[in-house]
């Protein structure tokens, strides 16, 4: 089996020569170095591309200013201004200040004249046809609940959802079709493969109470988009994830990452795999830095044999966290574990 086909029997969960090792992207591996080619050649990788941002639209206007180590962003709405302030050092950079502050600052942002985004298929196009058969190129687009949890502060998102959840649910509704038609012009412009990322922001930030209409609702009718145009649906969600299996399968999603293994997360991959009951399809388990990165290749590979026992050798795909921060070691180890999987497929 091709890499492709591989990963797409194990969403089918479909008998495979071997069960799928799949780092998801190339870390900072150097592009087109011989390690890079190696663990293409050698594993099933995910690799993933934007095609654009579909939330603000054509319509709106920023300024951006430099002040010593700070970028002062500012957009001018109708009803007032809204300032994102982010810091610089040599290493790193962060938000100090968001622009969504308050629940007024929703009207701020939505007063903006809306103008939808084109999708921009080229670069994805791109990847996928240059991967070929050795992968699956997905693009990555956030789900609604992106929207409120990028511009308020993760303190004050929390806040909202308890004090003015309807506030939040409007925000996240007019989030939802603005996506949809994203995704709906993007399909029709070939791009049918995606990686849905957000659903942290509930499961993790806000509980249960704001699965139903903040994440249930608005990802399955995107799920159900992807679908219809003969896509994959792949949905990632870091955090404790046993709870919420049901939830995730309800969507209607083709795969699941990453499952993580206690103490990141509480994912028992024997438990998820009865519960999903061939629903979905997991993906992960293995922290990319803390395990592939730093351990030893026959340490890895004596954990990865665990976990692909319990996991079992239908709908399951060996891979890390997607921590996108991995190196040659990480590769190295990536790499190992096929010779791992060869003993789960077909003739087991």
């Amino acid at each position: 089996m091709t890499s492709r086909e591989r990963l797409l029997a194990a969403a089918r969960h479909e008998k495979v020569d071997r069960v799928p090792v799949a780092p998801f992207g190339l870390g900072r591996l150097p592009p087109g170095g011989a390690v890079t080619r190696e663990l293409i050649s050698r594993t099933d990788p995910f690799l993933t591309c934007g095609i654009g941002n579909p939330f603000l639209g054509k319509a709106a206007r920023a300024e951006s200013v430099q002040d010593g180590n700070m970028t002062v962003t500012t957009w001018h709405t109708p009803l007032g201004d809204l300032v994102h302030k982010r810091a610089h050092t040599d290493i790193t950079s962060a938000t100090v200040e968001f622009p969504l502050k308050t629940v007024c600052d929703i009207e701020k942002l939505l007063s903006i004249p809306f103008e939808p985004a084109e999708p921009n298929p080229p670069a994805f196009l791109a990847l996928k046809n240059e991967l070929g058969q050795e992968g699956v190129a997905l693009a990555g687009i956030g789900t609604a609940v992106c929207l409120p949890a990028a511009w308020f502060s993760p303190e004050d998102f929390c806040l909202l959802w308890a004090d003015a959840p309807d506030a939040m649910k409007q925000l996240v509704d007019v989030a939802a079709e603005r996506l949809n038609d994203f995704v709906l012009k993007a399909c029709r412009a070939g791009v049918a493969d995606y990686r849905l990322v957000g659903g942290e922001y509930v499961t993790v930030q806000l509980g249960p109470s704001a699965v139903p209409d903040l994440l249930r609702g608005p990802d399955a009718e995107l799920v159900e988009i992807i679908h219809r145009h003969g896509g994959i649906a792949y949905y990632h969600n870091h955090g404790p994830c046993m709870g919420f299996l049901d939830d995730f399968a309800g969507l209607g999603i083709d795969y699941l990452d990453p499952l993580e293994a206690p103490p990141w997360g509480d994912a028992d991959l024997a438990k998820a795999a009865a519960a999903l009951r061939s629903r979905v399809c997991m993906v992960g388990n293995l922290d990319d830095m803390e395990v592939i990165e730093r351990l030893s290749e026959a340490e890895v590979k004596a954990i990865a044999t665990e976990r692909l026992e319990a996991a079992g050798t239908r709908g399951f795909v060996l891979g890390g966290t997607a921590s996108g921060t991995y190196t040659e070691p990480a590769a190295r180890n990536f790499i190992a574990m096929v010779d791992v999987a060869e003993n789960f497929g077909w003739h087991d």
